[in-house]
C-alpha cells in the first residue's frame, strides 16, 4: 500500500499536458482555424498543469506539517526538474512552498523561458490520505506570457484525485489576446495503486474545461470517452476522445486510439478525418 496517496500526480498530470495538443494541417477544410487556437490555447495551461502537479509532488517537504522537514528531492534533482536558476524554499507557518525563477527570463528543463514564482500551499500532511495543495503564481511568466490560475489538487483516495481550476488566464505578450478559463478534471486510478512501483499505474481520465481562447471565441472542452493514460507510456494517451465546441457553432473530435502507445492520434471536423502527429 502507498503511504503517498498522490505519488503519480506528477506524470498524470504530465499527461494532462497532451490534452488537445495536436498538431495539425491548417487546412480549413479538415481544422477550423477557430479550433486550432482553441487546441494550442488548451495546450498552454495543461503545460502548466504539470507543472503545478511537479510542484506539488515532487519539490516540498517530505512532511510539509513537519517543520524542518526535508525536501522530497535533491537540490541536483530539483535543479534538474525546474532549471538551474529556480531556487525553493518552504514557510512552514504559512504551509507555503515558493519556487522563484527569479525576474529575468530563466530557460527551463521543457525549453520554456520562465521567470516569478509558483506558490504551493499544503492543504494536509502530503503522506496522508487527505493530501492537497492549492498552487498559484506570483508575477509568473511563461515565453514572455502572464500566467494567472489557482489550481487545486484533492485526494479522493484510492490513489484518485481531481484538479479544479478556477480564474485562470493566459495573456498573451504583444497584444496577442488573452486565453481564459475553466476546469475541472478527475484522475481516477484504476490499476497500480497497490503496488509499490509507478511503471504499472493506469489512470482513466474524465472532466471539462470552458473558456474563451485568444481571439476571443467561447469554447467547451469536454472528454466525450474516459481518456486511459498509463505510466508506461509517459507523453501520450493511449485512448479516448475529447470534444470541443465553440461559439461559431464549429466541432471537432479528438481521438487518441485504441490502446497503442504512440503520438498518433485523428481530428474529425465537418465528417472529414484526418492522421495528426501530437506535438
Amino acid at each position: 500500500m502507498r503511504t503517498l496517496s498522490l505519488r503519480s500526480l506528477a506524470f498524470a498530470c504530465l499527461a494532462s499536458g497532451a490534452l488537445l495538443t495536436a498538431s495539425c494541417n491548417r487546412n480549413n477544410d479538415a481544422t477550423p482555424s477557430d479550433d486550432i487556437t482553441t487546441a494550442e490555447d488548451r495546450s498552454d495551461d495543461n503545460s502548466e498543469t504539470a507543472m503545478s502537479s511537479e510542484a506539488f509532488q515532487m519539490a516540498g517537504p517530505v512532511d510539509a506539517q513537519t517543520q524542518g522537514s526535508a525536501y522530497l528531492i535533491g537540490e541536483n534533482d530539483f535543479k534538474n526538474r525546474f532549471g538551474n536558476c529556480a531556487t525553493r524554499s518552504y514557510d512552514f507557518n504559512t504551509k507555503t512552498l515558493t519556487i522563484d525563477f527569479g525576474t529575468t527570463n530563466c530557460l527551463c528543463v521543457d525549453g520554456r523561458y520562465r521567470r516569478g514564482k509558483i506558490l504551493v500551499r499544503f492543504t494536509s500532511d502530503v503522506n496522508r490520505r487527505t493530501a492537497g495543495a492549492v498552487v498559484t503564481r506570483r508575477n509568473y511568466f511563461v515565453n514572455d506570457n502572464q500566467h494567472t490560475a489557482r489550481r487545486t489538487f484533492t485526494d479522493i483516495g484510492a490513489g484518485s484525485f481531481t484538479v479544479a481550476v478556477d480564474s485562470a488566464s493566459i495573456i498573451r505578450a504583444n497584444n496577442g489576446g488573452t486565453h481564459s478559463w475553466t476546469a475541472n478534471w478527475t484522475f481516477t486510478c484504476k490499476e497500480g495503486y497497490n503496488t509499490p512501483q509507478v511503471s504499472d499505474d493506469v489512470y482513466s481520465v474524465t472532466g471539462a474545461a470552458t473558456g474563451t481562447n485568444r481571439k476571443n471565441v467561447g469554447y467547451t472542452a469536454t472528454i466525450q470517452n474516459p481518456l486511459i493514460k498509463r505510466a508506461d507510456c509517459p507523453k501520450y494517451f493511449v485512448q479516448g476522445t475529447i470534444g470541443i465546441t465553440n461559439t461559431n457553432s464549429k466541432t471537432m473530435t479528438l481521438d487518441y486510439g485504441t490502446g497503442t502507445c504512440d503520438n498518433v492520434a485523428t481530428v474529425t471536423v465537418n465528417g472529414h478525418t484526418k492522421t495528426i502527429a501530437l506535438r
